[in-house]
């Protein structure tokens, strides 16, 4: 050995070139793997896991990106669509469309469906179409039928499809009835393929689908109600998005007040690519959470790997190598090992996108491309390399400056003080390096900026806690047990492993808290307080000449009730204070008030469950300018004030009107509330539906139940939502959503489990003279078992502290700061935080006592 490290050192020496100096050290970093990667293992396993769940993450959701954009067309059911709120296209507007290529024509709306009998009814999405429906994709209906056969009337009754949910509601089967509105309808098929339901949005109740013709008789639209109309058309072969372009600036310019909403095959599924989006960067961060923590692992493992090669260290430089060839060297051989980490990462993350095209199926109607997708490996691996580097220089750093005689004498390369400055700049270079590409790519880079900071902040925050732990068990009085004495020696001697157990097990630990946190605030929200201070019932659609009798119904159906309506439409925002609201940049959290139509309505007083915080109210015989009231939460996200004014599309037409007053509106209520509430005399003469809420505290189910058939049959037309039906399928999503997050989060705890176990191994060496010393002079195996156990539950149970008060400042931040819900810590995770932390440290760390415990003292003693 020393002969060809001699030959080596006098080849270099003879070179001036680094390139030689890398080729030497490169050809010892290999010759030196041959023995195996042994105390790799969890290096290997932290770094593939981390990139794994980066390139997998984005992996999929570039595949579900390219399946909607793959089959845009179906997903939209045509090339481009024109929707418009509450009425239908005038003569010219139809006129337009009809030119512009092949037209098909359909109407969403809720409504009740219920048995011929009146005995029950269920909320539906009816949506009705054309003959020319689909213009792309498949109509799935089991039996298969034409269209004919499934919507045409028959004896006076026409025919719809539902889907299996629908069936199980009513306790219907195929060629049952039900009556929508005033017409009776005959269920003749399952509905088990909807192509561009997508496109229509998230809903609440169950489809059915059902003809044009059938609506129209059905008596449901009347003037003022909430119908959608969209127009889908397939333009001809060929036509690029170019030309889409310039139909969409067409028809904006030919029809200003048209107040439509235009979507492309190029945009056909908005809110979910937006969906998608946020939750992959939100899986993006728990994921470079996870290789960070992961970065622990690795210096914890190039710390105890240099450690054990002290001893050819200083050979190395006993023979005349300089300090920069051993840190080379090394370098080289971590580098190496976390190329193969990435590689297995970047193996499974490529698997990914077929994995979840199965997986996902079920879950959203979009098909995923699998494939490989390069942009989204090579930023895992990117996010790999600079993790590895990051963690292993400082370690390599501390190698170099030891000289010979030091390694020779003493039981590792930890020393005190900082390695060179050049290693820290290094280090920190890549860190800010890291730091910057998290939020360049990210979606939301304002969120990726907090989540940096935030993990900036953490690290430096735990790397104090364990200091403090180490420091209070330092100044610990002298106590008589002779474990307990042990183990507080222990956690503060040099070398110790206080901070490295709270720091890799603390940012998982954290995670799962704040996460934890906020699941139980939003189920409580949802499942408890929610449903206490909100109504029992909403109705939509009440008929202007219907309201009052309506009224009289539910006072005579809930005499203790409680019920408020008001006058409903529908608009679009289309300019704030002159500018078109496509030119306004706002903040996400306000995106969604400039995003599709709006509820509106008009009132002479100011809302009952609102007030007052900037302003005046209108006299309630105001008929000066239109004026309207704002809230003043989504007035601050986009930037509006007093004297601004707001333009918006109604009817299929703009009105302007100055903002008077701003409110504080309690959206937690679930009452009526309304971003947007104008003077009586902006929309006078409009038609127009009402909306009315019943709030009935102590009504029980079965009362519940008779109000809701009542209404029903007394007024088919008005739409009854259940509250608590509402809510139970929003529980539902939240729970789902929910198992989802911790499942993705619980990568970043794995990562930490990784990691400690790591620490622990990286302490055995020095645990094993300790426990020789400590048994030759006279130390049972109780007492060492008992005083490691003390140690490990110490060192967990101010880990599961730090990790409780940080996770709960962070989920409060996000539930009554984001969110604005009330919120409130749970003692269930509490507890749960402190006997995972207790279960991982002391389950762990004994599992390596054992083996330390086993050493022979004769063999470690020879070389003490």
């Amino acid at each position: 050995m020393a002969a060809i490290v001699q030959q080596g050192m006098a080849r270099d020496q003879r070179s001036t070139m680094p390139l030689r100096n890398l080729k030497l050290a490169l050809r010892f970093a290999l010759r030196e793997m041959r023995g195996g990667m042994s105390g790799f293992l969890i290096f290997l396993t932290c770094i593939a896991l981390g990139v794994a769940a980066i390139g997998g993450v984005n992996s999929v959701a570039q595949a579900i990106t390219a399946g909607v954009a793959a089959e845009g067309q179906a997903l939209l059911g045509g090339d481009i669509r024109f929707e418009l709120n509450q009425r239908e296209a005038t003569e010219s507007e139809a006129t337009f469309l009809n030119g512009l290529g092949t037209l098909a024509v359909s109407a969403n709306m809720r409504s009740m469906a219920r048995l011929e009998d009146g005995s029950d009814q269920a909320l539906v999405e009816a949506k009705a179409v054309d003959g020319a429906y689909p213009l792309y994709g498949e109509l799935v209906t089991e039996p298969a039928q034409s269209r004919q056969d499934l919507f045409g009337e028959k004896d006076g009754v026409f025919g719809a499809a539902a889907p299996d949910l629908l069936f199980e509601r009513l306790g219907l089967q195929p060629g049952d009835r039900i009556k929508l509105g005033n017409a009776t309808f005959e269920l003749r098929a399952k509905l088990t393929g909807e192509p561009d339901a997508i496109s229509d949005g998230f809903g609440f109740a169950p489809r059915l689908l059902l003809s044009m013709e059938g609506l129209r008789a059905s008596g449901l639209v009347q003037p003022g109600s909430l119908v959608e109309h969209a127009y889908k058309i397939r333009l001809p072969a060929g036509t690029s998005d170019a030309r889409l372009k310039e139909i969409r600036e067409e028809a904006t310019k030919k029809f200003p007040e048209a107040g439509w909403s235009i979507r492309t095959r190029s945009n056909a599924a908005p809110a979910l690519s937006s969906n998608i989006e946020r939750f992959s960067q939100f899986l993006t961060l728990v994921g470079l959470t996870a290789l960070v923590v992961g970065g622990v692992g690795v210096a914890n493992a190039v710390g105890a790997y240099l450690d054990g090669k002290r001893g050819v260290i200083a050979t190395f430089k006993s023979l005349g190598a300089s300090g920069g060839f051993v840190f080379t060297l090394y370098l080289a051989q971590i580098m190496i090992i976390a190329a193969i980490g990435i590689a297995l990462g970047l193996v499974l993350a490529a698997l990914m996108p077929f994995a979840a095209s199965a997986a996902l199926s079920s879950l959203i109607p979009v098909p995923t491309e699998g494939g490989i997708y390069p942009g989204a490996l090579a930023l895992a691996a990117v996010f790999g390399v600079l993790v590895t580097l990051a963690f292993a220089i400082l370690p390599l750093g501390r190698a170099r400056d030891v000289p010979a005689t030091a390694l020779f004498r003493e039981a590792g390369i930890g020393g005190r003080g900082l390695p060179r400055w050049i290693y820290l700049a290094t280090t920190l270079g890549i860190a800010a390096l890291l730091a910057a590409l998290s939020v360049w790519f990210a979606t939301d880079r304002r969120i990726a900026a907090i989540f940096v900071g935030a993990a900036l902040f953490a690290f430096i925050v735990l790397r104090a806690v364990g200091l403090l732990v180490q420091g209070l068990a330092r100044r610990a009085p002298r106590v008589r047990s002779t474990a307990l004495r042990l183990a507080l020696g222990n956690i503060h001697r040099p070398g110790a492993l206080t901070p490295s157990v709270v720091l890799s097990l603390g940012l998982g630990l954290t995670l799962l808290v704040t996460l934890a946190l906020i699941d139980g605030d939003l189920r409580r929200q949802i499942s408890g307080s929610l449903p206490e201070r909100a109504p029992n019932f909403f109705f939509v659609d009440i008929q202007a000449a219907d309201v009052d009798a309506f009224s009289t119904l539910v006072g005579t159906l809930s005499p203790e009730g409680k019920l408020m309506r008001v006058p409903m439409l529908r608009g679009r925002i289309m300019a704030l204070d002159g500018v078109d609201v496509q030119q306004v940049k706002v903040p996400p959290e306000g995106a969604w008030v400039l995003r599709g139509d709006r509820g509106i309505t008009y009132s002479a007083t100011v809302p009952e469950n609102a007030t007052l915080s900037e302003g005046e109210w209108w006299p309630q015989d105001y008929a000066g300018e239109p004026l309207v009231s704002f809230s003043a939460e989504e007035a601050r996200q986009i930037g509006l004030k007093i004297g601004d004014t707001v333009t918006v599309n109604v009817l299929g037409r703009n009105v302007t009107a100055r903002i008077a007053s701003l409110r504080e509106v309690k959206w937690e209520s679930m009452g009526i509330n309304f971003v947007m509430v104008f003077s009586p005399n902006t929309f006078a003469g409009a038609p127009h539906a009402w909306l009315a809420t019943l709030t009935a505290r102590d009504a029980p189910p079965a009362e519940e139940a008779r109000i809701l058939n009542q209404v029903t049959r007394a007024y088919p037309a008005v739409t009854t939502v259940r509250v608590k039906d509402a809510l139970d399928i929003v529980n539902r999503l939240v729970e789902q959503l929910g198992t989802a997050i911790r499942a993705a989060a619980s990568v970043a705890l794995i990562a930490s489990v990784l990691v400690l176990s790591g620490a622990l191994a990286a302490g055995n060496r020095a645990r094993i003279h300790d426990a020789v010393v400590l048994k030759t002079l006279g130390a049972t195996r109780k007492t060492l078992i008992a005083a490691f156990s003390l140690e490990y539950m110490l060192i967990g149970l101010a880990t599961a502290v730090f990790a409780l008060a940080a996770g709960g400042v962070a989920a409060w931040f996000v539930v009554a700061r984001i969110m604005t819900l009330p919120s409130s810590f749970s003692p269930a995770v509490a507890a749960g935080t402190v006997a995972v932390a207790l279960v991982l440290t002391v389950g762990i760390g004994l599992i390596g006592t054992w083996r330390v415990l086993g050493h022979k003292a004769a063999p470690v003693l020879r070389n003490l």
